[in-house]
């Protein structure tokens, strides 16, 4: 998943060129975040029951809650990762900001409103409701805890290495220290804001970033008199690829292995969006089945709107700065949005170093916001589903099941800065396609055969789960991923017998398979009533939270 290449991609030509505007850069990340910090105090004391903690109180309207979902999911690989990948590879690259968008059809059609009309706060309650708790549950939990981990580390070395250059600092205690600021804002967003914070936060960053995107494209399309045909046609010559650059196959057609990795990619990025826990947890959080569509659809139109973006933010950075200089400062492309923001500026001067600050600020942005919404689905999923249901057996108070909550949010911060710090100087791509990969592996089967298969038996769930949980990391561990390439996590050391970077073309067909095979060898009897109760319940919303 090269386009998510972004744990180095902040800006190593940053250190040169805004040295003297430190203090700027430095008054820009200060503003952001005291703003953001000021946000989560206001909304932490509006939150009072779980459902205010879990779901912001069910009171957001759809264009709020699309606003949020959009700032959930453009991640500084959105942003940072897709203009590199269309900067250096042309129409390949631009084939994620494709995966990404089409993934919404299949939250929209088949998870968005059956979901938020089953569950009350996790996706555990759904898998839970016609099956028996405790294992099922434990399942849930597990699973998103796990996917939640790797998308927060590489979101967390991303950040360590971003704040780290900009502010000048290179030595590795010094970036551990950043890496810990950034889990400590993180768990404080979280404890105290809660999913009304979290939401909040994530809105005003939607709004920066497609502001953002919007100030540079314009400024791009303005270089070439607005004329696109130009702007693609100096990208193509300045590629050195030429009429290649603008047709398929310049990443992914030169062997058959990159054909089936592509397939793998794009099969992982559209089915992985609808089983991610931080984006299914705000369906929650809007009064209604129709709001949660709607807010599906105004974000759809958010995050379509952006990536139509990133198709004059990558080739712009293509014909005006050149893939040559770009792969000089980054050699996964990373650097290009920022490179592209300070050359429009221009470069050495005060103006350059302004869009320079302004772009790694509202990446930092990003960042901070989709660590908030990831820390809040996992401390949910363990209160909710592993805490209240599994060890108290469902006899805990709301309070003693928010606590567990700040508890579990302090415990994830925890693992997190600390595997950050260890992650600061590797590349986490990788760790960012298993996200995906296990999410659409493990939770989407069991969420689609819980909502709409009638034969469905705990021990499918279980299968389902923890094989394609296990599978799909057994796979990355064993792919290029981790080791025998240069770009690898591992570099040094070659394991690598499973030829893809992204096991989402096994794993993810395993996951259906064991899901099925899982319930026709169970000697269980599936609940026909409780099936049918699920069955009104999600398409029609009655008796739904």
């Amino acid at each position: 998943m090269s386009a998510v290449y972004h744990s180095h991609s902040a800006i190593q030509l940053a250190a040169s060129s805004t040295s003297e505007h430190r203090p700027l850069i430095i008054s820009l990340f200060a503003v952001f975040v005291a703003a953001t910090l000021a946000i989560t105090v206001w909304a932490g004391r509006q939150t009072k029951s779980a459902s205010d903690f879990y779901a912001g109180g069910r009171q957001f309207t759809a264009f709020q809650n699309g606003l949020a979902v959009s700032g959930d999911y453009m991640s500084a690989a959105s942003f940072l990762g897709i203009a590199g990948a269309i900067a250096l590879f042309g129409y390949d690259g631009f084939l994620y900001s494709i995966g990404f968008l089409v993934a919404w059809l299949v939250a929209l059609l088949l998870v968005a409103e059956p979901l938020r009309n089953s569950g009350r706060y996790t996706m555990g309650d759904v898998l839970a409701y016609r099956m028996r708790q405790r294992p099922v549950r434990t399942a849930a939990g597990a699973s998103t805890i796990v996917v939640s981990i790797f998308y927060l580390l590489a979101q967390m070395a991303g950040a360590g290495v971003l704040v780290s250059l900009l502010l000048g600092i290179t030595s590795d205690a010094g970036k551990i220290l950043i890496v810990a600021l950034v889990g400590v804002l993180m768990i404080v967003y979280v404890t105290i804001g809660g999913m009304k914070g979290t939401t909040w936060v994530q809105m005003v960053k939607a709004v920066l970033l497609i502001a953002g995107a919007l100030l540079m494209t314009f400024m791009v399309l303005w270089k070439f008199d607005f004329n696109v045909s130009d702007l693609l046609g100096t990208a193509a010559e300045k590629s050195s690829h030429g009429a290649a650059f603008l047709e398929p196959g310049l990443k992914y057609g030169a062997t058959d292995i990159s054909k089936l990795d592509f397939i793998s990619l794009g099969i992982a990025l559209v089915l992985g969006t609808a089983g991610l826990p931080h984006i299914l947890i705000r369906f929650y959080t809007v009064p209604t089945a129709k709001a949660a569509r709607k807010s599906v659809n105004w974000a759809i139109g958010i995050i379509g709107a952006f990536y139509l973006m990133t198709i004059a933010l990558g080739f712009g950075a293509a014909a005006l700065i050149g893939p040559e200089e770009i792969k000089a400062k980054n050699p996964a492309g990373n650097a290009a949005a920022p490179q592209l923001a300070e050359y429009l500026g221009g470069v050495g001067t005060t103006g350059g170093a302004i869009m320079l600050a302004v772009i790694s600020a509202v990446a930092f942005a990003t960042i901070l916001a989709v660590v908030a919404g990831l820390t809040l689905a996992s401390s949910s999923s363990f209160a909710h589903d592993i805490y209240a249901n599994v060890i108290r057996k469902g006899q805990a108070t709301e309070r003693e099941e928010m606590r567990a909550a700040k508890w579990a949010t302090v415990a994830i911060g925890v693992v997190s800065i600390a595997l950050g710090a260890m992650a600061r100087d590797l590349n986490v791509a990788g760790l960012v396609a298993l996200a995906f990969a296990v999410a659409a592996s493990a939770n989407l089967p069991t969420i689609l055969y819980s909502l709409f298969w009638k034969r469905f038996t705990t021990q499918g769930a279980l299968w389902s789960i923890y094989g394609g949980l296990f599978s799909s990391v057994f796979l990355v561990l064993f792919s290029p991923v981790v080791s025998g390439k240069p770009s690898s996590m591992f570099p040094g050391v070659d394991f690598a017998w499973f030829p893809l970077e992204n096991p989402g073309l096994i794993s993810i067909p395993l996951g259906f398979l064991l899901g099925w095979l899982g319930s026709v060898v169970s000697k269980e009897e599936p609940d026909a009533a409780k099936y049918a109760e699920l069955e009104v319940k999600s398409l029609t919303g009655t008796g739904a939270h």
